[in-house]
């Protein structure tokens, strides 16, 4: 149920140092820290002698110090050092897995390394761009990692989820348009003339009613951009001009740690008063509580998941492009099977 050729995000930057950090990403314990220059490095959490976690031991050098008999690892995965003999077993291994920093991000690649190309890192540029502010926090939450991507790509569920902050009846009756092509799948919807909800209406800070945008752009496996904002109606928003509004974006990706648990790691990037911290700090706090709230519903959505199975998920039009980038998620996983010559699974 995992794409495994695809780059995952795996921490944000800061929480990767000078010691080990654990972390579960497509099923597989992956230990993370930092080398002595400063870039990341991921080995399976596994020692190879007797599989204790080597999160649990320590950094000597660039090498990872095994807690139980202290064989050490490059790395590269390769053991460096094994307590009271000097030949060194050389199938004594781990996996080392490819690690990328970008966008704030410490990205794995859980794959075939020879595919790892960094290219195909999810664009999630605006997290470090000089012309936007903000700032996010991870999410660990207990359900399927697509139950998040659904809930992501219909946001109709803001005017009953987030009535208090950002929805309202305009939300949920609004017109969208939903598209793919074989990398993308979009989701767009225009609210025209429109009260603001009360958490757009601080953002903008002028009286009146607006013009309301969110498009939602998802790239498999697991990242969900979504541009968002509001401009006084009439000043030319939906024909492209927003100087008069505020703009901004909701960054999104989301990593499969077990069958049934996901790390969410999120953020909110402005164009406007980007020099104001105080704004970035109370926007990431007002957006952590309004994603509290989806945090509840999809806990609350796989526990009823796994108490009724085989049950069916049903579908309405507003599911559109949620089943859209299931079908991108699925065509990563076939083109998967076919490499490895497994047989076509049952499509979910």
């Amino acid at each position: 149920m995992f794409p495994r050729n695809a780059w995952y995000a795996a921490a944000w930057d800061h929480e990767v140092g000078r010691a080990l950090l654990a972390r579960t990403v497509c099923d597989e314990p992956i230990a993370l820290y930092r080398r002595q220059d400063g870039s990341p490095a991921a080995l399976h959490d596994a020692c190879w002698h007797r599989l204790v976690p080597l999160s649990m031991g320590r950094l000597k050098g660039d090498e990872v110090v095994c807690a139980y008999h202290g064989l050490a690892f490059g790395a590269d995965g390769r053991c460096t050092h094994m307590p009271s003999q000097e030949t060194i077993n050389p199938s004594a291994c781990v996996r080392a897995y490819p690690v990328m920093q970008r966008h704030r991000f410490v990205w794995v690649w859980m794959g075939n390394p020879a595919a790892a190309d960094p290219d195909l890192i999810p664009d999630l540029h605006w997290n470090d761009d000089p012309a936007w502010a903000g700032d996010g926090a991870l999410l660990e939450v207990r359900c399927d990692y697509r139950l998040v991507i659904d809930n992501l790509m219909d946001l109709t569920h803001e005017t009953f989820v987030h009535g208090s902050s950002i929805g309202n009846e305009a939300v949920a009756e609004a017109p969208f348009d939903s598209e793919n092509d074989t990398r993308f799948a979009t989701v767009t919807r225009w609210m025209h003339d429109i009260e603001p909800p009360p958490f757009w209406a601080g953002q903008l800070g002028k009286p009146g009613k607006v013009d309301r945008w969110q498009i939602i752009r998802f790239e498999p496996p697991c990242t969900i951009a979504i541009d968002v904002g509001v401009a006084p109606t009439g000043t030319g928003a939906p024909q492209g001009d927003r100087s008069q509004g505020v703009n901004g974006f909701v960054l999104n990706t989301i990593t499969p740690s077990t069958a049934n648990s996901c790390f969410y790691f999120w953020a909110f990037c402005r164009n406007y008063d980007i020099l104001n911290q105080r704004r970035t700090h109370e926007l990431r706090e007002g957006v952590r509580r309004i994603f509290r709230e989806d945090e509840l519903v999809l806990e609350a959505q796989q526990r009823a998941i796994e108490r009724f199975p085989g049950r069916p998920l049903m579908n309405l039009n507003i599911d559109a492009g949620g089943l859209r980038a299931r079908r991108l998620i699925e065509r990563m996983l076939a083109r998967e099977r076919e490499a490895s010559g497994l047989r076509p699974a049952a499509a979910a």
